[in-house]
């Protein structure tokens, strides 16, 4: 007998009628003499449809109010799927976050797990039962108030049950077969990969691929859980995700493993910076102040007749308002020019165990955005990654060109059962 954790998205249990197919294919995984313990995400929409309607009633609702509103997107959810698989007659006990002992940290909307004592959940498990747990969600000890773990939580509890529970597997159930060379919305030719590090899933993530949200990749690198990414819409063989050992992969890395495209940062350009040692240092305090996360950072060479000089960063579009605010709040301290802000950039990712040991893999990426006539504005590597800002309406073609230019083109289109990939 396994002990196996399945998480659902949205769009797997966007209706009746999908409720009632994962119901389905819950129970046949129980009948075959396995310990199921499910989490789930909101209906489709639900998380989405909430957030707007508090925000028609308030331009700046309550972070603990919030918390407490988009978590009745899962309960409706984990109750409904309950219901389900209790009428295929099966036992099945649904749990909010709270009753499943997913202890967080107190910061509302972005919550951080510190603790899970799945105490209730395993005593479902002995009784036949099976556990299904509301994702997204936890409670704060300190002050008993509900929280929510931000986008992507319900991968990250279901990744963090798995670990308390020693299950067997972690399976992250979407509308697509698997992980992909890259997004088979954007790019129809992208692949299914079979095997994939959680080294370069991790890059991955963090480059926009929306997947597999990248907490809940950390969380299972640093647990040792192995996740099973996979549609729950057939039963076909998903995308494994594996830890590395020893410091050696696993399975025989592939050059590139995919190509990812995000469209959620924006630029802000400090004109005219004094070019004097701790300026830089100044500007990235404030930044950090006002709790924005920089992801690209370039400084241009100063101009020899002003010695100034100019830094761009890339963060995400909600940390521009607040970014921009505090720095131009600072403007005298800091004594830079004006600022520029520009939020029709997209960044195109290059991800692959292989590039550690192969050359030319630069040469052939910038070649073909060349001969797209896809300009590059900034560039930033690491060892298995090499990513690029372009304009955002040129991202889609940058993602196609560079996928065709590795030679990852499948022979047939990939299916995307739902519409999220979530």
């Amino acid at each position: 007998m396994s002990l196996i954790v399945q998480k659902y998205g949205g769009s797997s249990v966007a209706d009746a009628e999908s409720i009632k197919r994962v119901a389905k294919r819950i129970v046949e995984t129980r009948k075959a003499g396995n310990d199921v313990v499910v989490v789930v995400s909101a209906m489709g929409d639900t998380t989405d449809e909430l957030m707007d309607l508090a925000n028609e009633v308030v331009p700046l609702p309550s972070g603990r109010e919030l918390d407490m509103l988009l978590t009745a997107g899962e309960r409706i959810s984990m109750a409904l799927l309950a219901m389900a698989i209790k009428g295929l007659g099966v036992e099945a006990r649904s749990y909010t976050g709270s009753q499943a002992g997913v202890i967080t940290d107190g910061q509302h909307g972005s919550a951080r797990i510190m603790d899970v004592t799945p105490g209730r959940v395993r005593a479902a498990l002995d009784e036949g039962a099976v556990a299904i747990v509301a994702g997204f969600q936890g409670f704060n000890r300190g002050s008993g108030d509900i929280t929510t773990l931000g986008r992507g939580g319900s991968d990250t509890t279901a990744v963090a049950l798995a670990a308390a529970l020693k299950a067997d597997v972690c399976e992250i159930y979407t509308d697509v077969d698997g992980i992909f060379t890259s997004d088979p919305r954007q790019v129809p030719a992208a692949q299914k990969i079979a095997v994939i590090t959680s080294e370069e899933m991790l890059e991955l993530a963090a480059a926009g691929a929306k997947v597999l949200y990248i907490r809940a990749v950390e969380y299972a690198r640093r647990h040792g859980v192995t996740l099973h990414v996979r549609s729950s819409f057939n039963n076909n063989e998903g995308t494994l995700v594996v830890n590395s050992v020893d410091g050696e992969s696993n399975v025989e890395e592939p050059l590139i493993a995919g190509v990812a495209a995000d469209l959620s940062q924006a630029k802000i350009t400090v004109v005219g910076v004094p070019d004097i040692p701790g300026k830089a240092a100044q500007i990235f305090t404030i930044i950090a102040g006002a709790n924005a996360n920089i992801d690209m950072i370039v400084q241009n060479v100063s101009a020899a007749s002003t010695n100034r000089t100019d830094i761009s960063f890339t963060l995400p579009k909600t940390d521009g308002a607040g970014a921009l605010a505090a720095l131009e709040s600072s403007k005298s301290d800091v004594g830079f020019e004006n600022l520029i802000y520009d939020d029709q950039i997209g960044k195109l990712s290059l991800v692959g165990a292989g590039m550690r040991t192969n050359a030319g893999v630069s040469a052939t990426l910038f070649t073909s955005l060349y001969e797209a006539g896809i300009n590059i504005e900034m560039i930033s590597t690491s060892e298995i990654r090499i990513s690029v800002v372009t304009r955002a309406d040129t991202l889609t073609e940058a993602v196609r060109v560079v996928h065709t230019a590795f030679g990852l083109d499948g022979e047939t289109e990939a299916v995307v059962h739902g519409g999220t990939g979530r």
